[in-house]
């Protein structure tokens, strides 16, 4: 499962042009971390929501895959964030598998960020249904 997630993961292109990569796999649960760069802020500094948005959606995507058999993908049929703080330093996105199932899997995931004194900072919290594809 790690290495199945780990070349597919290499392959967004999106997650390589955002600077993303995986910081946990695990059942059910995949942590994706990316800095808020300057090509990645919006125009007052901070991270876009863009950025927040696919780190959230791409995290809860794989914790969904970890729990599908082998030859088995996602795509995400529906997903809804909600932005709660502005996105600092170093983001961690924590997806995880809220329910799963055999033609729907229900997702959830959280986006910490960073503060001034170092502390961290509840950014987003999203919940997303996944559609398996494949092999099932």
């Amino acid at each position: 499962m790690r290495d199945r997630i780990t070349e597919s993961f290499a392959r967004q292109g999106l997650m390589v042009t955002l600077g993303a990569t995986l910081d946990h796999i695990g059942d059910g649960i995949v942590r994706v971390v990316a800095d808020v760069r300057p090509e990645t802020a919006q125009q007052h500094g901070v991270g876009h929501a863009g950025l927040t948005f696919a780190l959230a959606d791409s995290a809860a995507g794989y914790a969904a895959l970890t729990i599908l058999s082998e030859g088995a993908e996602v795509v995400t049929s529906e997903f809804r964030i909600s932005l709660l703080a502005p996105a600092r330093g170093r983001l961690l996105a924590e997806g995880r598998v809220v329910r799963p199932g055999r033609r729907l899997v229900a997702v959830a995931a959280d986006v910490w960020g960073g503060d001034d004194r170092g502390g961290r900072v509840h950014v987003a919290t999203a919940l997303g249904t996944m559609v398996p594809v494949g092999a099932g």
